[in-house]
């Protein structure tokens, strides 16, 4: 039965990799000190967290199949980097998106605050 709730609950965010702890022995990423950043001209960072061709464990859940690996970045469709960006709702005024995405926040930490008082 198709249930309206999983309708009315906000999409939940994507995370594309997700960063393990470093092999035992592996070396330590340099640091940089503050003198060091300022000398150094600007570069574009990749969109992509992980290098291509890296095995991105986790991700093959099927038994049997190849492993995942990451692809470059211009592999991956534009949209694809926005999925994260924050909404920004401009103030329209009482009544709007921004007043009632506000007062939506506002009642589900309310809720969550009563749960939680509840529990103790």
């Amino acid at each position: 039965m198709f249930s309206l709730r999983a309708l009315r609950r906000p999409p939940r965010q994507v995370c594309l990799v997700r960063n393990y702890a470093a092999k035992p022995g592996a070396p330590a990423p340099p640091k940089l000190s503050a003198k060091a950043d300022a000398t150094v001209p600007a570069v574009e960072e990749p969109l992509s967290s992980c290098a291509p061709n890296t095995v991105l464990e986790g991700l093959n859940y099927l038994k049997d199949q190849p492993p995942v690996l990451a692809l470059p970045d211009e592999e991956y469709p534009p949209w694809l980097w926005d999925t994260l960006k924050t909404i920004e709702l401009v103030d329209d005024g009482p009544g709007g998106k921004a007043e009632k995405a506000r007062l939506r926040r506002e009642n589900r930490k309310r809720i969550r605050d009563a749960n939680f008082m509840k529990m103790q």
